[in-house]
């Protein structure tokens, strides 16, 4: 479990492909305090890291977290956003995040107003009824709440820290987004679809 509010942003050193799976080695400055077996959200999917090195260390992306994520992408050289997962007694200072990418959104939009970003993205109808205004989203690991709504897309408003913590720094039109949605809202939507009857 994680809570969208990243850590730091590290550096992807290599990728290797063996089969369906990505073996991703990052470098980032919580390397030498990570263990094998640790998990940790990279653009906010959950992945486990299977070795350390010095101030680097792999996790593998299995063939289905590919498909459902944006992990693909990956090169040498680009930033990934990284959190460690949720201790008991922690803050939850963003919300409740699985670290399960529900789909791959593509960015609309980008506007600069006077130190503050408005990012928009397209939202894929079948996924309309998990939004609401105002509530959280996680847009690569980041804990955000929507300013906008509209029948097929939905802008955040990205404060200057998170912009300048985060891989939104790096943000382009046309850029492909991991997005998980609210697991209240999925839960709600999965109760309403199939109501249980006493």
């Amino acid at each position: 479990m994680f809570t969208g509010i990243v850590e730091e942003v590290g550096t992807v050193v290599s990728c290797r492909n063996e089969g369906g799976n990505r073996h991703i080695v990052v470098r980032a400055r919580m390397a030498p305090e990570l263990r094998i077996d640790q998990s940790i959200a990279h653009n906010g999917a959950c992945l486990t890291v299977i070795a350390v090195a010095g101030d680097t260390y792999t996790v593998t992306a299995v063939e289905e977290t590919l498909r459902r994520s944006n992990l693909g992408d990956l090169e040498p050289g680009d930033g990934v956003d990284l959190e460690r997962s949720l201790r008991a007694g922690d803050r939850l200072d963003g919300h409740l995040v699985q670290g399960h990418i529900d789909a791959v959104i593509e960015c609309l939009d980008i506007q600069e107003e006077g130190g503050s970003w408005r990012c928009t993205f397209r939202l894929p109808m079948d996924r309309r009824h998990l939004v609401v205004s105002k509530g959280s989203i996680c847009l690569n690991g980041v804990s955000l709440t929507i300013a906008d709504l509209g029948a097929d897309h939905f802008t955040v408003a990205i404060i200057p820290y998170t912009y300048g913590h985060t891989i939104f720094r790096d943000m382009k039109v046309g850029g492909r987004v991991n997005v998980e949605f609210d697991i209240l809202g999925k839960y709600v939507a999965a109760a309403m679809q199939h109501p249980v009857r006493v």
